[in-house]
């Protein structure tokens, strides 16, 4: 099947992520501040990209309907930024956003003036944003784009900023795959122009100041490069770092997330009950209620107990009942 794609649906995802950033894009005062004026020119791209996306099962599209889009880039805007900065819709295909202080992390990673202390505080935002409900994804909020082109940080306050809303993940995922890929995708910016010796405490520091081991547990299922149709996307998420580059780094990022007490308390959380209670008296394990006074304080234990209570002789095990 991937022989019969064009080779225009291959790089559909790169040109139109840099038609759109480069091309509709400008800056405006009104009223003595500074807007970001976005005006999105969709054209059959668009639809040809997420097609791409589609057959790479990569599970993310862009708004293709003008309409939604403003909304969604506007309502994103003013939930993560409506505390001091404002968004809004300006006739057709138009938003404007008030240009929020300080540079992006993107310049940054380029100009080698990336520090632990930019990445701690990104970290904070991406937190704290993953915190919001979303209607859209009757869930938690992700963004589907959390490149460092979209984190601003401002030195005077120490804070980050997430802007440019123009992708949005399947709806099919679930809270903490959509989550993860935010990180991933985070990551993988820097994978290839961070030097060799920061690459590991840089990552690690963003994940620590994350906080969230669950997603985090799921951040490290991802860590490998994908194979086929979707490995041109990964191209461009990578800046088109040598596969072999990237393949070792994230390997190494991986090795080392295995370590973060973290990420083994969100392994612990997951793990399934290693007391298997089957629901029927005939089953009951040899030497009961020997082995019930072992038994920790589950729900599932307690529905046992209180659906067979004449099993029950020891004073201590009936407490459970009514703890």
């Amino acid at each position: 099947m991937e022989r019969l794609i064009p080779q225009t649906l291959s790089d559909a995802a790169t040109r139109l992520v840099e038609s759109l950033k480069m091309n509709s894009i400008s800056e405006k005062v009104r009223r003595g501040h500074m807007f970001v004026v976005k005006q999105r020119n969709i054209h059959w791209l668009a639809d040809l990209a997420n097609l791409y996306f589609r057959m790479a099962h990569i599970p993310i599209r862009f708004w293709s309907k003008v309409e939604q889009w403003q909304r969604w880039e506007a309502g994103c805007f003013q939930m993560l930024n409506g505390d001091r900065y404002r968004a809004f819709i300006s006739g057709t295909g138009t938003v404007l956003a008030e240009k929020l202080p300080g540079e992006s992390l993107w310049e940054h990673l380029n100009h080698g003036t990336l520090t632990r202390p930019m990445l701690q505080a990104a970290a904070r935002e991406f937190r704290r944003a993953h915190q919001f409900w979303s209607g859209e994804f009757r869930g938690g909020w992700s963004h589907g784009d959390a490149s460092v082109t979209n984190v601003i940080y401002d030195p005077s306050s120490n804070r980050a900023r997430l802007i440019d809303f123009e992708i949005i993940h399947a709806k099919s995922l679930p809270t903490a795959a959509r989550q993860a890929d935010d990180l991933l995708v985070f990551l993988l910016d820097m994978v290839g122009l961070v030097p060799s010796g920061q690459w590991l405490p840089l990552t690690l520091t963003f994940l620590q100041e994350y906080g969230d081991g669950g997603v985090i547990a799921e951040l490290r299922k991802h860590l490998a490069l994908p194979g086929g149709l979707a490995w041109i996307w990964w191209g461009v998420r990578t800046n088109f770092t040598n596969p072999a580059k990237v393949k070792r780094r994230l390997a190494s990022l991986s090795c080392a997330i295995a370590k973060l007490d973290l990420y083994k308390v969100a392994l612990t959380a997951r793990a399934p009950e290693t007391t298997s209670l089957d629901q029927s008296p005939a089953n009951e394990p040899r030497g009961f209620p020997e082995q019930v006074r072992a038994l920790s304080r589950s729900r599932r234990e307690q529905r046992w107990f209180a659906r067979y209570p004449e099993k029950i002789i020891d004073e201590n095990v009936t407490a459970l009942l009514h703890a």
